[in-house]
């Protein structure tokens, strides 16, 4: 395979899951990163290559120009995986121009956005009849009453754009519990230059979440799946996952695989719904369009969404495959996961049985691997280094 795999981003270990998904097939790994602080992922034994590019913020046309010229010096288009949003940013608005020189899933330009923006992503999904939570806009007429009337407090504050929302606030929304500090929370927001909605909150424990993973081919059809279900998060209720376990709901794939095939989708997607704890409904939360926080856990499953990826884009696709059964593997983020469980005992939310007995499930870890040790020990020193007051990225 003369193809490399080019991944951006190797300070998190979605980074390290997808290098290490195609690292143990053979293929080339390239570990892309704007530094060398806190890059743990690029010391995976799987990593062929490193490099280190232009800030995709501060010179996003440094940025693309150091891909294409890296990619003119290959004998094969390699393929282009990015492992964190903004980076999914800087790709949809040069898609053009870096499909002449890489291969990417995707072939319209604005359909990641319009999935990452919330506002955006609302609108597609009542377009397409898929339920989502019920909506204010700040910029509506009278819309304190209106939230009052039809969303209720407590409600969530969310952004429209996620990715400036948690670099500017640490968080991925405000829970608000009455009027004054929903007030307070929009105009925190516009100050800082970031649009955001209001939203009524689904009931139910963070047991509720589930998601959708899925690789769609070049003609929008779903040809891999697999569902999940959240256990724990961090930050606790409205955060990312930190232990989740894969279980078969086919529901999700009838909401899911429709919802994503009539938006012609094409490349892996992540829909994150929540289940109404009172009446049983799925509400799509937000789609994620690059590769997910449980990549390790999906591939444990039998759905390596790297690999798939990168057979189908070079000509010589992977069978089609579905995780139609429980298999009671759990992804475990044992570092948050442990802050976590920190918060969700001091709410009272979870019993330390309840803790103490889900650490029995066979795990998917995100960042240990005793085939790839290194990685772990660099995360470690950076962990240390950060309780320290080093290693900060800049």
């Amino acid at each position: 395979m003369n193809n490399k795999a080019v991944i951006l981003g190797s300070n998190y270990y979605i980074g390290l899951s997808t290098i290490r998904c195609l690292g143990e097939h053979g293929i080339h790994t390239v570990a892309v990163d704007y530094s060398t602080k806190n890059t743990y992922a690029a010391d995976s034994k799987y990593v062929s290559e490193k490099l280190v590019v232009p800030h995709y913020k501060e010179d996003p046309a440094g940025f693309i120009r150091y891909l294409k010229d890296y990619a003119s010096m290959q004998s094969a288009p390699p393929v282009l995986i990015p492992c964190h949003d903004n980076y999914v940013e800087v790709i949809d608005e040069y898609l053009e121009e870096l499909r002449e020189s890489y291969l990417i899933p995707q072939t319209e330009k604005g359909i990641y956005t319009r999935l990452m923006n919330k506002e955006m992503l609302e609108r597609a999904a009542i377009e397409k009849g898929v339920a989502v939570p019920e909506t204010v806009r700040v910029d509506e007429e009278d819309y304190l009453a209106k939230v009052a009337q039809t969303i209720k407090y407590p409600c969530l504050v969310k952004p429209s754009d996620s990715p400036a929302f948690v670099a500017k606030f640490r968080r991925k929304l405000f829970k608000v519990y009455y009027e004054q500090e929903l007030v307070e929370a929009v105009e925190k927001s516009r100050q800082a230059g970031l649009e955001v909605i209001v939203q009524r909150i689904i009931p139910g424990f963070d047991d509720h979440m589930y998601t959708f993973d899925a690789y769609l081919n070049q003609e929008s059809k779903v040809t891999h799946w697999v569902t999940c279900q959240k256990f724990r998060q961090y930050p606790i209720n409205f955060g990312a996952s930190v232990y989740t376990g894969q279980k078969y709901v086919p529901e999700l794939y009838e909401i899911g695989a429709k919802f994503l095939e009539d938006m012609k989708y094409k490349g892996f997607a992540e829909i994150e719904f929540k289940k109404d704890a009172e009446t049983g409904k799925f509400y799509l939360i937000e789609v994620n369009v690059r590769i997910t926080n449980l990549n390790v856990l999906l591939n444990k499953a039998g759905v390596n969404i790297p690999y798939i990826t990168y057979r189908e884009l070079t000509g010589s696709p992977v069978e089609p495959y579905a995780v139609k059964k429980d298999t009671n593997l759990v992804f475990w983020y044992a570092y948050e996961d442990l802050l976590a469980i920190k918060g969700y005992l001091k709410t009272k939310q979870l019993t330390f049985g309840q803790v103490f007995k889900s650490f029995f499930k066979p795990k998917a870890y995100a960042i240990w691997d005793w085939r790839d040790p290194k990685p772990a020990f660099s995360f470690l020193s950076i962990t240390l280094g950060k309780m320290f007051g080093k290693n900060s990225r800049g």
